[in-house]
């Protein structure tokens, strides 16, 4: 069975100083506190809102932990550091909740630059986006809820189709992947919708395009097959990313106020089952699907490896590929790396003001998911014991 040992933090942390991981264990140990993570949050919104000059700070803990830099160029030496360890690069550019077409034009130039980019660096196959960078919340969520849109409402959509056509397009044109990221599940319908157009025009030959499916939504494995069928009659290839989902909480929450059925699993054993057999559709059906198993998970990463050669698949085809956000999961991404499979890392980028929403976001989930941090915890501690020894 192919097994790869992810417990070798020797491989995992071999880039870094002792210094280096002291400095992440502490900051994770910080993190591990949730009081403290949702009093930091609020005080850093209130400070930058004061232009108090904390970004400093910032730009010093969480932002160096999880950020590549604040422009792909200063992500430079990010990117060089993981292509040493045969690791890629995801790029993804930070700034999301944008309402105005001024905001919305920025995105598409810096996505563009990011496209090129990535064409010029073999070890940046790929650039994230997303649509919410490109489009109103409000507008993608009249959508979703199949309202009919005014003349203006039309008229913008038509606009946000039109900028993520130009990306989608030199993407394409420059043969670099994309990966639309997915959002909340009351805006969740007219990114599919907008994504499943770019995927019909781009993914013919290759795949450029990939859509987001989050295994935390009880009906987004019927959706990946629903996604597939369509895919196979109108003859392009489909790119899947899956994930686990990033906004439980608040989707429960916003279900309850409003009075309609969660959209979430009823628990992680519903979520984990269904996350995996979303990982063996796509590996069954690997000839028209291009996947990206996008977890901290290891029994879904051992799964795929396990399907993969059941199935006699190389380990560096195109069509398999694994991902973990930077700053974590080392063990995963490293050992990965070592062992000959395609994987990268997340990387986001952006001005520190630009990805404090991420980088919240980023804070609140690892302290509200039991374990996660207290494994990246364990795994640093048993890495400085072992080079004691040594």
């Amino acid at each position: 069975m192919a097994k790869v040992d992810f417990s070798d933090t020797g491989i995992a942390f071999e880039r870094k100083s002792d210094r280096e991981l002291k400095e992440t264990a502490f900051l994770f140990k910080m993190m591990n506190n949730s009081f403290l993570v949702d009093i930091g949050s609020n005080m850093t919104l209130f400070a930058l809102k004061l232009r108090l000059p904390i970004k400093t700070i910032i730009k010093k803990t969480i932002f160096k932990q999880f950020c590549g830099g604040a422009t792909f160029e200063e992500c430079n030496k990010s990117i060089q550091e993981l292509a040493a360890y045969n690791v890629a690069t995801i790029l993804d550019y930070g700034a999301e909740g944008k309402e105005s077409a001024a905001a919305f034009d920025i995105t598409v130039k810096e996505s563009i630059r990011s496209v090129r980019f990535a064409a010029e660096h073999d070890t940046v196959p790929v650039v994230s986006c997303k649509i919410t960078g490109l489009a109103q919340n409000d507008l993608l969520a009249n959508i979703s809820a199949k309202k009919e849109l005014s003349e203006k409402e039309t008229q913008q959509y038509q606009q946000a189709l039109n900028r993520l056509d130009a990306i989608c397009k030199e993407a394409y044109q420059l043969k670099v992947a994309l990966f639309i990221d997915a959002e909340e599940s009351w805006i969740q319908s007219a990114i599919d919708d907008m994504t499943d157009v770019m995927m019909e025009r781009y993914n013919k030959e290759y795949i450029t395009v990939y859509n987001t499916f989050q295994m935390y939504r009880h009906d987004r494995l019927d959706f990946l097959k629903k996604s597939f069928a369509l895919a196979q009659e109108k003859g392009f290839i489909l790119g899947a990313k899956l994930v686990r989902g990033a906004y439980m909480e608040k989707e429960r929450l916003r279900a309850k106020e409003k009075g309609y059925p969660s959209p979430i699993q009823p628990n992680k054993a519903a979520t984990d089952k269904d996350y995996n057999a979303a990982v063996q559709f796509c590996v069954e059906n690997y000839e028209r699907i291009g996947s990206c198993v996008a977890s901290h998970n290891e029994y879904s990463t051992q799964y795929q490896l396990q399907l993969m050669e059941e199935m006699n698949i190389p380990k560096d085809h195109l069509h398999f590929n694994f991902c973990q956000l930077y700053g974590m999961s080392d063990n995963l991404t490293f050992n990965l790396a070592k062992a000959g499979y395609n994987v990268a890392k997340y990387v986001p980028y952006g001005p520190v003001k630009d990805v404090i929403p991420y980088l919240i976001r980023r804070a609140q989930e690892n302290s509200a998911v039991d374990g996660e941090v207290s494994r990246e915890r364990g795994l640093i501690n048993q890495e400085l014991q072992r080079r004691k020894k040594a």
